[in-house]
């Protein structure tokens, strides 16, 4: 099929996000999107059946953003972890960076999940089973520890293998629920898990985020070259959206034996891996952690990694990345524990 010739349509990053307006007919490959100012007035709108429907859509900032900033005025750092591609391990070093944080116990950490399609957060943190509590204040987390709090769709599912079908609009609704009627309470740290993509969920976290700050985003890779090409268009995402990006780890760098603690190269880096890619476009590199079989096994059984294998070279490895997280946002290294 060859290519189509037309311009293709800018997204507005800057936009706020709406309820989406009932349309009667799918929106097509052109369409600036029912929540864009050029909404049934843009020349590609000429013609769609959804035309005055778009145009007669409310405008505007979205009425909850003050609610949402008001509610994470006690939250002082907000990650976000990213990666452009599936199967990184993007989710389980959410966790590991959670529970490193959180092992200081003077410090509190929340961890979201918005893979709203594929939810692993609560498997890996041990707390699949829990429901969410709702007071008279909003929705309860699920704490995994008394500093560490969790908050996924999980919680709201009848069962563990019920698949979650929706579209665009029904899961941003549910991340702006997160954000605005979940009581975290006072956090040091909120850890934003992400879908892989540059999608509607990266879209709705940046625009319901935008007021109160996000502090940064980690970006998640492997070493090899079909990985960092999507780790590239995350970077460009990044930069468009405006969030900073306060490094890129380098995920399953190598293979290190339990027995003998020998390392390996599973994955090649056939361009020089994460620590090149970091350099070429001017960001941190946070660290490379080693590819250690028990680190899957923990999240089967919903343990810390970092208290079951403390003698683990990718146990250190993610120790690092932790102070060094610390350390792009102002924190001084030595003041992050991480110890176990």
């Amino acid at each position: 099929m060859a290519p189509s010739l037309e311009e293709p349509t800018q997204v507005d990053l800057d936009a706020p996000l709406q309820e989406k307006p009932n349309l009667v007919a799918p929106e097509p490959e052109h369409c600036p999107g029912p929540e864009s100012q050029q909404a049934g007035v843009a020349d590609s709108c000429a013609g769609c059946p959804n035309q005055k429907i778009c145009a007669s859509a409310p405008k505007g900032p979205d009425p909850d953003i003050p609610t949402i900033t008001s509610r994470l005025s006690s939250v002082r750092h907000k990650i976000l972890v990213l990666s452009g591609k599936g199967g990184v391990g993007k989710s389980t070093f959410s966790t590991m960076l959670s529970h490193g944080f959180a092992a200081d116990p003077n410090v509190t950490v929340g961890l979201m999940d918005t893979d709203i399609c594929g939810p692993s957060i609560p498997k890996m943190m041990g707390v699949e089973d829990e429901t969410i509590h709702v007071t008279s204040a909003g929705w309860e987390p699920v704490w995994v520890s008394d500093n560490l709090g969790v908050m996924s769709v999980q919680f709201m599912l009848p069962g563990r293998d019920d698949a979650v079908i929706w579209r665009g609009p029904k899961k941003n609704g549910l991340i702006k629920k997160f954000l605005m009627e979940v009581v975290w309470g006072d956090l040091d740290f909120l850890i934003v898990d992400t879908p892989p993509g540059t999608s509607d969920e990266h879209l709705s976290v940046n625009s319901f985020l935008k007021e109160s700050g996000v502090s940064g985003a980690v970006l998640v890779s492997t070493p090899q070259e079909v990985s960092l090409l999507d780790v590239r268009k995350e970077i460009d995402f990044c930069r468009k959206a405006k969030i900073p990006i306060l490094g890129i780890v380098e995920n399953m760098s190598g293979f290190v034996c339990p027995g003998c603690k020998h390392e390996s190269q599973i994955f090649r880096p056939s361009t020089g891996g994460a620590r090149r890619l970091a350099e070429e476009e001017g960001i941190p590199f946070l660290g490379a952690v080693p590819l250690d079989p028990r680190i899957g096994m923990a999240c089967d059984y919903g343990e810390s990694f970092l208290e079951a294998y403390p003698d683990s070279p990718a146990c250190e490895a993610i120790r690092q990345v932790v102070r060094d997280v610390g350390v792009q946002l102002g924190l001084k290294g030595e003041s992050v524990v991480v110890e176990v």
